[in-house]
């Protein structure tokens, strides 16, 4: 675990500093594009932080090569060198999508080609766990297509949800680290060495995130990009083809009990089909309402809009920050709670504790539709926007007859001019009516003020 902590932090350090000086490049190159009409940001921001985030997975395969418990995983399998193969050609064409704005099809061509050169160098899927069948043993054209498919998915469904400043990183981030614990359990605890490289994937994944984060939080500095999005997806996808098709039923001696004790300790074996598509199940759902939607407008399925899972919550109501942290919550919430599943399906509790968050988590996501208004002898200590109506009339009222007693008779001032308009309250009360907002009388030439 200190290995892993090791490599963590030390890719996590090289992308962190390595973003600041890959700013100053993206916005010296002109990798700043115009605001689209979908976009959230209101000012031009540079891209390209995918450049930092390439070179701390670097590190942190470096680094874990030199280490001596997890120099083994490059001895005993050649998945590490497949990876950054495949990570070097999605993470070339994304930058040049950042700068030059490719086509979609070309890109769609190169995840597939970042996928074959995976394929290619054996991070494959080999075989996959089916409930009541076994273990069923792919062909290698099935096993490639399935391979190709399980990336360009994932891919996609991290690129889509990459529309607020630090959705995409974070998101990601949280589904690593439930992964993280999903492969440390089957490599350590059952002493399954095929688990290592999906465990230290994870890892390096989620060193990539955190040293990203802290540049990327809103308002950001800096976007991760193409190369960015694209890049994470790549690492998460084949962290779970490492770990697809790898286990082997008899090392976990699941046969050797009662039926009821062999399904529940079966589960690590078929977990590996359930986790993949649950630590994506929020963007992976996004992608999948994107494509109907576009298709049933007529449209392109690679036609932008601004119709994704977290507009929608900036529609009805909820700020940058809050729409960000609910899908935090419900990732977190998906991933981690499989995983828990995974480890104690017998428990009760862990299914109860699922559908009290899950609660929870439909009351975030309607609190817009149910402001909450404060006590009235709270009104003057809370925001405007909480304030009850009939208050703020009362103390827009009253604003207004103060500032009636400071003018002389006839609505004019001492130099004749008329009283001024009443200035409308704004939504969140920002010009709400005082004695205050009204005009002044401007000091004399000559006076002390």
């Amino acid at each position: 675990m200190r290995d892993y902590l090791l490599t963590l932090c030390v890719t996590a350090a090289v992308t962190y500093l390595l973003t600041g000086p890959v700013r100053k490049f993206a916005i010296a190159t002109g990798a700043m594009p115009e605001i689209r009409a979908r976009d959230v940001h209101r000012e031009p921001t540079p891209r390209l932080g995918g450049i930092a985030m390439f070179f701390g997975l670097c590190a942190g395969l470096l680094v874990a090569d030199n280490l001596q418990n997890l120099n083994g995983v490059f001895e005993r399998s050649n998945e590490p060198r497949a990876l950054l193969s495949g990570a070097a050609v999605i993470w070339l064409i994304g930058v040049l999508d950042d700068k030059f704005e490719l086509d979609a099809l070309i890109k769609l061509g190169a995840q597939m080609i970042a996928a074959g050169v995976m394929v290619m160098q054996g991070l494959t899927i080999l075989w996959i766990p089916v409930p009541g069948v076994g273990m069923v043993s792919l062909t290698s054209w099935q096993g490639t297509l399935l391979t190709v498919a399980l990336v360009v998915i994932t891919i996609n469904a991290v690129n889509f949800v990459d529309g607020l400043d630090g959705l995409a990183a974070g998101m990601v981030c949280i589904a690593s680290a439930a992964f993280f614990l999903y492969a440390y359990r089957i490599w350590y605890g059952y002493g399954i060495e095929a688990a290592a490289p999906a465990t230290l994937f994870s890892a390096i994944l989620i060193g990539m995130c955190v040293g990203f984060l802290p540049h990327n939080m809103h308002p950001a500095r800096i976007f991760m990009g193409d190369s960015g999005s694209m890049l994470i997806g790549l690492v998460l996808a084949a962290g779970a083809i490492s770990v697809t098709g790898q286990v082997d039923p008899d090392a976990l001696k699941i046969f050797e009990v009662t039926t009821r004790q062999a399904t529940h300790a079966a589960l690590p074996v078929f977990i590996p089909l359930l986790l993949p598509l649950t630590i994506i199940a929020i963007p992976f759902a996004d992608l999948v309402l994107a494509v109907v939607r576009r298709t049933w407008n007529g449209k392109s399925p690679f036609a932008a809009d601004r119709g994704h899972l977290h507009h929608r919550l900036l529609d009805i109501g909820h700020s940058h920050s809050r729409s960000v942290l609910i899908m935090y919550f419900w990732s977190a919430l998906i991933a981690f709670g499989v995983v828990a599943y995974s480890v104690h399906s017998a428990s009760m509790w862990i299914l109860l504790l699922v559908v009290g968050l899950s609660a929870v988590g439909l009351v975030l996501l309607l609190l817009p539709r149910f402001t909450p208004r404060a006590p009235l002898w709270a009104q003057a200590f809370v925001p405007p926007r909480y304030r009850r109506k009939s208050w703020r009339q009362g103390e827009r009222t009253a604003g207004t007859d103060t500032a009636r007693d400071e003018v002389p008779e006839g609505g004019a001032d001492a130099a004749g001019a008329p009283e001024p308009e009443p200035v409308p309250a704004g939504v969140n009360g920002a010009t709400a009516l005082s004695a205050h907002s009204r005009s002044q009388d401007r000091p004399k030439a000559g006076s002390r003020h």
